[in-house]
């Protein structure tokens, strides 16, 4: 499976079981984060095509932001190709 990531353009490889941001780690691409466990959302970015299911059974979004395409890439594992806008991450490689 593949992210992508607007509007830098960047591109990883996911893996089954490991979140969005565990897989951009691996992969050299920065995305915001902190916690790393649904709370803080500061990874908080818009998920632009594609599905994810969570880690936990409530992340720290609400009802209106879920249904508008917000997620928590920190506890967010996608079921299949996914774009993503995260305008503040960048490619450490």
């Amino acid at each position: 499976m593949k992210a992508r990531i607007e509007p830098g353009g960047f591109s990883f490889d996911t893996e089954t079981g490991r979140t969005l941001l565990q897989s951009a780690d691996a992969a050299g691409i920065e995305l915001p984060s902190s916690c790393r466990n649904g709370t803080c959302r500061t990874c908080l970015c818009k998920l632009l095509e594609g599905e994810v299911r969570y880690r936990i059974e409530w992340p720290g979004i609400s009802v209106d932001e879920k249904a508008e395409g917000w997620i928590l890439p920190c506890v967010a594992e996608p079921l299949g190709d996914v774009r993503l806008d995260v305008p503040y991450a960048y490619a450490v490689f």
